[in-house]
């Protein structure tokens, strides 16, 4: 098939330009993005060959190679892995930044410093275009292990690619790189000498499980002077010689792996540019034996909420790779976690249905959640200001475990942190919460809601505002579930202040005074109370003296045991029928707009205009915590006839 040229869509033409004109003083990483690429593709032939017999590809040497030519300026690194189709080539290479290149764009342009750019570009997946980088042509050539022809594909980065079918390829995929011309003010850059090639290779990608092999560089004019020489064992004779020592970090002694060499092997399985938050080993003896070594990132990943985000560690059995984004080894709402997991008595041929079932798989899987909710426990006091980065990235992920993790709820409880009105700048634990207690406080407070301003804010704080009692701002979507599923935390019941009733009057001969104050309003109001449920009872269940507000008029509550609007809407986004709950509305007898309209009921309960009234307060306190007029209309003419009126009075 003839070559076909493409062009680049607009937003993947801008980028292309802000790699070809980078100023980053770190363009090394290019090359760690490359030998990354090629330690895949090596990977997942070696599964496929194990699955599947009639695949035909040559596995006896799998290899990276890497190749630089100093007189034509050229660099190539070569793999004979798994390769890609032309399809996929077309799908993979021909698309940049699948993640989000307009997101990835906005980004770039916000960072603004050339550090944030570097992280940017493997936060969004684009690191094989880092290659412009050091390039003025990028050439790709590729097979798929079993198929008969192979692809070329070629960019120059100005706004076009051109891709071609090819026959006489080799299996796995070679990558040449043209590089920018010389300069000779920055030899630091110049990756046709094997000095640096070298120095790269140990830096980022000695812990790569494949021979990562290279012969010297042929020379420019028949020189060789700019190496000096390195005393190795066929130097300067064009025989390969492997860079890398290939030793799995997870099965060497603590003691010998700097976290240097940790951060990198992070950033090799998770293509993050990014050093990780935490670094976790374990390693379990035994009947059953495995060793893991597990990463949680400095942030979360953009795709971390949405559908189809790949999640799970690397499975290895006795050091043999045998699947990415293992799922079973690792609960959902800890998806975040990246490392490897090696196992000693698994099958090498294992598929997802059989860890599915394995007893082993599940065993692990409880141990490797323990371990991680332990460690991030232990950086609330051993870390703070790490902790404070983990919960601002991944709390709200972690909480999702609350409802789908029984066994674990306690630990996540106690390795969680929240908003809460004793301290705007610092959340607290349960356990802090509970110790703060006042006397005489039976349960921890909280209120759901979408921001901390719109929380704090409501007339369900004000009671607990006027006596000081402490309250948890839950402002996350997830909050609105799990409070319903746990039952509470060191025997004490969660207890929302927007539900039910709410008695803060305590004990003695306050609570006594208190108690005798509340039963004659409740005859003064009575016929009042009785008129407005009859009145609103197509919109509420009950209007009732409120004993939470000091302030306002009135507000909306919902029963104990019911589930509250905002909980309704996301049922509903999801596309579940939920049947519409009358709430209560709450008056505050002590406020003028309540004791008047009491007054006015009492003299003229005839009067159309009461009625009128008793809707605005109900429109009033549906707006104070944030909900959605049933009329809209009608209560903006409503309000406009009694401002028009109060101009005439």
């Amino acid at each position: 098939m003839s070559a076909e040229t493409f062009e680049f869509q607009v937003e993947a033409r801008q980028l292309l330009q802000m790699m070809i004109h980078s100023i980053y003083s770190n363009k090394d990483v290019f090359l760690r993005e490359l030998l990354s690429n090629a330690s895949d593709a090596l990977d997942k032939l070696r599964l496929e060959a194990l699955r599947d017999d009639s695949l035909g590809a040559d596995t006896s040497d799998l290899h990276i190679a890497i190749e630089a030519d100093r007189e034509a300026r050229t660099l190539t690194v070569r793999d004979n892995g798994i390769g890609m189709s032309r399809d996929e080539v077309v799908h993979l290479i021909g698309t940049i930044a699948k993640s989000g290149t307009a997101a990835f764009l906005e980004e770039m342009q916000r960072a603004g410093d050339t550090a944030a750019g570097e992280k940017l570009i493997g936060q969004f997946g684009v690191g094989f275009y880092s290659s412009f980088m050091v390039a003025d042509e990028v050439t790709l050539l590729t097979r798929r292990a079993g198929e008969p022809h192979g692809t070329r594909w070629s960019s120059s980065g100005e706004g076009t690619y051109t891709v071609e079918t090819v026959d006489d390829a080799p299996q796995g995929t070679s990558i040449e790189l043209k590089l920018k011309p010389a300069d000779a003010e920055d030899q630091l850059h110049d990756y046709t000498q094997s000095w640096k090639i070298r120095e790269i290779v140990k830096r980022y990608s000695d812990f790569i499980t494949w021979p990562i092999r290279m012969a010297e560089p042929k020379p420019a004019g028949g020189a060789d002077g700019a190496d000096g020489g390195d005393g190795e064992e066929g130097a300067g004779s064009g025989e390969p010689q492997t860079l890398n020592s290939m030793k799995a970090l997870w099965a060497r002694p603590r003691d010998e792996v700097g976290d240097a060499e940790y951060h990198e092997l992070y950033k090799h399985i998770s293509h993050d540019w990014v050093d990780p938050l935490e670094t976790i080993r374990l390693q379990a003896e035994g009947t059953f034996e495995y060793q893991a070594l597990l990463f949680i990132p400095s942030h979360a990943p953009q795709d971390l909420f949405m559908q189809g985000y790949k999640r799970g560690v690397q499975l290895y059995v006795k050091r043999v790779f045998i699947m990415d984004d293992c799922e079973e080894l690792m609960p959902s709402y800890l998806r975040f976690v990246k490392g490897v997991v090696d196992a000693q008595d698994l099958s090498l041929n294992v598929s997802r249905e059989i860890l599915q079932q394995d007893r082993q798989i599940q065993l692990m899987h409880r141990r490797l959640a323990k371990k991680v909710l332990s460690t991030v426990k232990e950086m609330m006091t051993a870390a703070p200001d790490r902790y404070a980065t983990f919960w601002r990235e991944f709390g709200r992920v972690l909480k999702e475990g609350l409802l789908g993790d029984p066994e674990n709820r306690d630990a996540i409880l106690a390795a969680s942190t929240f908003a809460t009105t004793h301290d705007k700048d610092r959340p607290t634990t349960l356990a802090d919460y509970v110790a703060r207690m006042k006397e005489g406080q039976e349960h921890i407070y909280y209120l759901t809601g979408e921001s901390r301003q719109a929380v704090e804010n409501s007339p369900h704080m004000e009671a607990f505002r006027a006596k000081g009692i402490e309250v948890l701002l839950l402002t996350d979507p997830v909050d609105e579930v799990w409070v319903d599923v746990v039952p509470g935390f060191d025997g004490k019941q969660l207890r929302s202040v927007a539900k039910g009733e709410v008695d803060l009057a305590g004990s003695g001969e306050d609570a006594e005074q208190a108690a005798g104050e509340r039963e004659k309003q409740q005859e003064e109001y009575a016929g009042l109370l009785g008129w407005m449920t009859e009145h609103l009872g197509d919109t509420v269940k009950e209007v009732r003296l409120s004993s939470r507000l000091t302030v306002s008029a009135a507000c909306i509550v919902s029963d104990a045991d019911a589930i509250t609007p905002a909980l309704e809407n996301i049922y509903r986004a999801m596309g579940q029928e939920v049947p519409q709950v009358k709430r209560i509305l709450e008056v505050n007898p002590k406020h003028p707009l309540i004791a008047g309209l009491n007054s006015a009921h009492a003299a003229r309960p005839d009067d159309p205009a009461l009625g009128e009234t008793a809707e605005l307060v109900h429109a009033m306190a549906l707006l104070a915590e944030g909900g959605e007029l049933p009329d809209p209309a009608r209560f903006v003419s409503l309000v406009a006839d009694r401002v028009e009126r109060t101009l005439h009075a």
